[in-house]
This record gives C-alpha cells, sequence and structure tokens, in this order.
C-alpha cells in the first residue's frame, strides 16, 4: 500500500504549479542603460550613448553618468544627482556637494516645467518658522533618516506635501517663507511605508499634446499629477514593460510551467509534462483509493468531490496572466497539511462560510500563521481569487496581516498563507470569562485601528479594497493588543451582487462588529436587542466590563460606540454612513481616557499617521480635508 502512496506524492510534487513565485527576469527596459547601481529606464538616456530617446523627450531627459558612478539630472540651468528611480518619478538629492542637516528655503531652486513637479508623497521638515501653524503633528512618527546616518534628523516642524492646506501643486519651498521658516530638509513617503528617503522626489511626465503616439498598443495613460497637462503610460495588466511606444513597449506576461513567460512564448502550449500527466490521470484513481484508507489526513484534503485532475493545472498556466512576477512564497499542501495538523477542527480560527475557513499553523521553522481555505467553483473564481491576492500583497500597512505565500495544489481550494502575530484572535479574547480578557479602552482601540485600516483601503488605495468579510475572527491580535485585518474575501459571489451594495457592505458588518465589542458576543438577534433597547445600553453591554461600576464619561463612551454601531448597522448597506466618517468618529472617542485625559496608546498613534486619510481623522472635526 505504501509503495504506491509514496508515488502519488513524487506525482503530485512533479505536476506542482508555482504561480505564487518564480525566478522571473526584470521586465524589459528602453536600452539597458545603467550607471553604477543604477538601471536608466525611459524615457530618461545617457546623452552621451548611441541609445537615443523619442525626438518628443530628447530635450528633457538626458543624464549624466560621472566617473561612471554617479548620475545626474540637469533641469533648466540646474544639476541634481539622482538617487533614485520610480515609475512616477525620480528621487534627486540637494545640490549641494556636502550633506547639510536642513537647507535654506532658496537651496532647491527648482521650478515646475512642462516635465518635471515636485511630488506631493514628499514630506518636509521646516526649521525656526516663527508660525508653527502649518506643523501636522501626525506624520511625525514616520522613520525619517538623518543626514550621513545621523539618527537625529527628524524635522523640527514635519509638513507632508500632500496635506495641501499650505502647499499647492506647482508651489517650490520657498511657499513655506510666509511662515516665517528659514530652512527645509526633505524626505519621500511612498504610499503605505512608514520610512522615508532623504531626498526629493520629482515627478516626470510627458506632454499630453504630442502629435506623435505616447503609448504601446496595449497600455493606458495616466494623467500626471503636479505637472500640468502631462501624461505617462501604464502596462495593462497581463503586460509589462515600460507602456512607452519610443521605449520597449508591453510584452504579454503569463505564468507556464511555474514560471513567468513573455510575447510569444505565452500564445504557444509547452508539451512538456504530457506523458506525467496522463500517468497520473490513469493511476490517480487507484492511488486515492488506496490513501483514503491509509491516512486520515488524507481524507481532508480539497478534492471538489472528486473531480479534480491533474491537466487543469496545466490549463491553468496557460491562461492565468499577471502584470508583474509574483513576490509571494510558494507553499506545498504538505507543507501546510502539517503546519496545521492536517487541518484539524482543533486548529480552527473561523467557521465554514462562503469565503472559507482559516486555521492557525505552525510552519516547519517555527512561524506562526494563519491559513485560509478559500472554496472556489471553478476556474474563474480560482482566477479572481489569484488576482485579489497579488492586489492585496502590494499593500502594506501596520494593521493588515500581511499575505506570506499561497499554494494551488488543491486543485479550486486555493489556501492562502497570511503572517498571525500568534496572540489569537478578537473573538477568542471577547469570549474570555477569566481575568485577561479586553477591557473597555483595548476594544476601543480595536475597533479604531480596524476602521482606519477598512478607510485607509477605501479611501488611500486605488482601487479601493473592501473587505467583505469583517468578522472578529478574522482580526488577528499581537502581544500588545494591536489588530491585523485578515480573512478578505477573495472572490466575490453573485450573492452580493454589483452596484453599490459591494462597496458599502464593509461599513454593516463593521456596525455588528461593533455590537459584538459592546456586548462580548454576536448573535442575530443582537442587533435587534439593541434597538429595542435604546437608551438603555447597559442591558446589552458585555457583563466583564462592569458598565455600573464605570465613571460616568467612560459610560458615555460606550453609549456612543453602542450608537454608532446601530447606525451602522441601519444605514450601511445605503451608503449613507461611510468607512472615513465612522473611523474619524472612533478616533475621537478613543482619544479621550475614562476621566476625560488623553490616553492615546502608541499603536494607535502610528497606525494614524500611515496615510494623509489617517492624519485627516484625528484632526479636530472643522479642519477635515478629503482628497
Amino acid at each position: 500500500m505504501f509503495p504506491p502512496l509514496l508515488i502519488l506524492f513524487i506525482l503530485c510534487n512533479t505536476l506542482h504549479l508555482s504561480t505564487c513565485h518564480s525566478q522571473s527576469p526584470p521586465p524589459p527596459s528602453h536600452c539597458n542603460e545603467t550607471c553604477g547601481e543604477l538601471s536608466i529606464p525611459f524615457p530618461f538616456f545617457l546623452s552621451n550613448s548611441s541609445c537615443a530617446a523619442s525626438p518628443s523627450t530628447t530635450a528633457a531627459f538626458p543624464l549624466t553618468c560621472s566617473k561612471s558612478t554617479t548620475l545626474f539630472l540637469t533641469i533648466n540651468i540646474d544639476r541634481y544627482r539622482v538617487l533614485q528611480f520610480f515609475p512616477d518619478g525620480v528621487l534627486v538629492d540637494f545640490p549641494a556637494s556636502t550633506c547639510r542637516q536642513y537647507y535654506n528655503l532658496n537651496a532647491f531652486p527648482f521650478a515646475g516645467n512642462r516635465y518635471f513637479g515636485i511630488s506631493e508623497e514628499n514630506v518636509v521638515g521646516l526649521y525656526d518658522c516663527d508660525d508653527s501653524s502649518l506643523c501636522k503633528p501626525g506624520c511625525e512618527t514616520i522613520d525619517y533618516p538623518g543626514c550621513d546616518g545621523d539618527s537625529n534628523g527628524s524635522p523640527a516642524c514635519c509638513y507632508p506635501l500632500s496635506d495641501r492646506s499650505s502647499w499647492d501643486l506647482g508651489d517650490g519651498f520657498s511657499v513655506f517663507s510666509k511662515f516665517g521658516c528659514r530652512g527645509f530638509t526633505c524626505w519621500v513617503v511612498p504610499r503605505g511605508a512608514g520610512v522615508g528617503k532623504r531626498g526629493v522626489k520629482l515627478e516626470w511626465a510627458l506632454p499630453g499634446n504630442s502629435s506623435s503616439r505616447l503609448c504601446a498598443s496595449d497600455a493606458d495613460t495616466v494623467n500626471a499629477t503636479t505637472v500640468q497637462g502631462g501624461l505617462r503610460c501604464e502596462c495593462r495588466d497581463g503586460f509589462v514593460g515600460d507602456g512607452y511606444a519610443g521605449g520597449s513597449g508591453c510584452l504579454r506576461t503569463c505564468v507556464k510551467d511555474g514560471r513567468e513567460a513573455r510575447g510569444g512564448d505565452c500564445l504557444t502550449r509547452r508539451r512538456s509534462g504530457k506523458m506525467v500527466s496522463i500517468l497520473a490521470g490513469v493511476l490517480g484513481p487507484i492511488f486515492v483509493v488506496a490513501t483514503l484508507t491509509a491516512l486520515l489526513c488524507l481524507l481532508k484534503r480539497p478534492n471538489n468531490g472528486g473531480t479534480y485532475e491533474p491537466n487543469n493545472k496545466d490549463k491553468l498556466q496557460n491562461t492565468l496572466s499577471f502584470r508583474k512576477p509574483w513576490t509571494t512564497r510558494s507553499f506545498t499542501y504538505r507543507e501546510l497539511e502539517e503546519a496545521t495538523k492536517c487541518f484539524d477542527d482543533g486548529q480552527k480560527l473561523t467557521d465554514a462560510t462562503s469565503s472559507g475557513e482559516i486555521y492557525a499553523g505552525l510552519l516547519a521553522d517555527g512561524s506562526p500563521v494563519a491559513v485560509h481555505k478559500v472554496e472556489c467553483r471553478d476556474q474563474r473564481d480560482l482566477s479572481q481569487v489569484l488576482s485579489r491576492i497579488e492586489v492585496l500583497s502590494a499593500v502594506f500597512h501596520r494593521n493588515m496581516a500581511r499575505i506570506i505565500g499561497c499554494c494551488i495544489d488543491c486543485g479550486y481550494t486555493p489556501l492562502v498563507v497570511y503572517e498571525f502575530p500568534g496572540n489569537g484572535t478578537v473573538e477568542e479574547h471577547l469570549r474570555r470569562r477569566e481575568a485577561g480578557g479586553l477591557d473597555w479602552y483595548q476594544r476601543l482601540s480595536i475597533a479604531a485601528e480596524t476602521a482606519s485600516v477598512l478607510a485607509f483601503l477605501q479611501q488611500e488605495v486605488s482601487p479601493p479594497i473592501f473587505h467583505h468579510n469583517l468578522r472578529s475572527a478574522c482580526l488577528f491580535l499581537d502581544d500588545c493588543h494591536s489588530v491585523r485585518v485578515a480573512g478578505f474575501r477573495l472572490h466575490i459571489g453573485s450573492e452580493i451582487g454589483g452596484g453599490g451594495i459591494v462597496h458599502r457592505s464593509d461599513v454593516y458588518e463593521f456596525g455588528l462588529l461593533l455590537l459584538e465589542m459592546v456586548a462580548g458576543t454576536k448573535s442575530r438577534e443582537l442587533p435587534a436587542a439593541a434597538m429595542q433597547r435604546s437608551g438603555k445600553v447597559e442591558e446589552i453591554v458585555d457583563p466583564n466590563l462592569y458598565y455600573h461600576e464605570q465613571t460616568a464619561f467612560r459610560r458615555e463612551q460606550i453609549e456612543a460606540v453602542a450608537d454608532l454601531a446601530t447606525r451602522c448597522w441601519l444605514f450601511g448597506r445605503e451608503g449613507k454612513i461611510g468607512m472615513a466618517e465612522v473611523a474619524k468618529e472612533l478616533v475621537h472617542i478613543a482619544k479621550e481616557s475614562g476621566d476625560g485625559g488623553s490616553r492615546r496608546g502608541p499603536a494607535l498613534e502610528e497606525t494614524f499617521s500611515n496615510s494623509s486619510l489617517l492624519q485627516m481623522i484625528s484632526m479636530s472635526p472643522d479642519s477635515i480635508y478629503v482628497h
């Protein structure tokens, strides 16, 4: 019995499809020019090389490579050292040849033109200001590297250009002189990041009124932000390249045999492994029968009613395409089976729903993980799941559980692997009746963090991301009781439907979550009970919160959260209340402690500083500004 079982595992591993991680070559570049460690993308080019840019860009993007190590960009008559390239910009150093802690406001003599503008992703530190009203405390929690390794480089007055309240698109840094500021320094903070890079990011774009075709046939145009009338090109999903007709254009990309393929390779079907597939198809049923009688674990292996065949993998490889190579880790089913103790019921973090089940696990290297078993009905669902994983993997936020890998060894039941902080879920903590459960302030902080990250995903990410499966069991906690949101619904079925309901379901589900926070339990009758006891919140409050022993101020907080939960539940589906509004209200409640004093934890502070939206949420109601 066991030799056939061993052969089956060998066949399964031979046919394993590694779509989650592949060693892929970088996207094609314009002409493969380099200077030191920097590769030069289109439309930039070395002025002394034979690589010619398109006629419309030759006057704006020539670079000089000094001593084969240092790259310089000349704009008008000013020369800037290039530190890094971005798809939409270039990071340049200050003109001074030596590093200083900060510069005179006129030390960066840049004037916007039809090709370049100062990016709004920059955060400036302002010094010796007579008027500090422009300072934004929310951005001070970002890690800013100092000058020449000086760790004391944090700004005296911090101002993110994305705030736009004192700085407008197209302005230079001298605009801050009206506040009496005499010096500045600058960092770029990419969206979603918590660490700045010293220098000034310049957005670049090509003129949109050019008579020649700008973008390749498989690319779309993107409007510039700070360059008036400027455009850039971006390859569509399923293609890679710089997207420009004068550059490398766009090449089709797909996953084939576990690796990324490009161009014509995506149009031809490889025949390697065909004999193995036939052999597996013939011997598979015999081995499955032997396996079912040999190991209990294999009884729990997802098999979609016994209809899955290895040939489905080959078909999937040739139909799935990705815009860029996957960076997540590829797991085998056996690895995750061992990590979750054969998906034992005792490892379950969530019960079975239309979104699947989540199991706690421990990898062979000792790393705790959460494994989301996603049930797909067909290849269309599976393609949607893989696309959602790619999108979620590209977003970084301290209150999101990071996706570290996936496995599609199991036909139409992909497994998604999240980081798991190891302090359980919010649901587990709410169910505890002994000492050590969540107190009110912890619950309030968790609610505010959750609302803030959902608002961030809906307002700051384009296209917006919605959870569609919000439950207390999908909220992981670290040792400091800071939340990590996981368990996103990875394919949207017809029961949710189209239109606005999909976008607004998170608010409705968040209302149910808030009621659970207040009551310490969840049930279908809880919303109705909350409605019936309006004005008598104490009748549904979790006994572990000792409502009657709390101060009057704390009781008012609990009542305010219960009222907000009811409004989310009543009006969330209809869009009469949005997640940004909910997050703002929760943050204002959480800013105060039980005695009315400030008690805002460091984790919450850091969460609010991650985006302009969350900085907005932490302001007073009269100073809200939405992009």
